[in-house]
């Protein structure tokens, strides 16, 4: 396979990867009625801050999420919202199945 393609489809995975949790799915659909502070998305998941940061690295990390510091609070929010429609994939997959 041709090296270019060999590391398009690598970093795919690793966004596919990155959406592999479900309170990473959980963070990204909450995200996507609008931006939230790191305290609200810990809220919603119910699990330590320390958790749900290590969460929202991968997250960024992957691309799909941008931060925004203000004050003492980091704000996220979607980086591509298109993401949304991977969502729509899957639900169509369990629909199908």
């Amino acid at each position: 396979m041709e090296s270019t393609r060999k590391a398009q489809f690598k970093a795919q995975a690793k966004i596919i990867k990155a959406l592999g949790h479900p309170t990473r799915l959980m963070i990204v659909d909450e995200l996507a009625k609008g931006e939230r502070c790191v305290c609200e998305l810990t809220e919603l998941a119910g699990s330590e801050m320390s958790t749900v940061s290590r969460h929202l690295a991968q997250l960024k990390e992957a691309g799909i999420l941008d931060d925004d510091k203000r004050g003492t609070q980091v704000f996220y929010r979607l980086k591509v919202p298109c993401i949304l429609n991977f969502f729509k994939c899957v639900e169509s997959v369990q629909k199908a199945s």
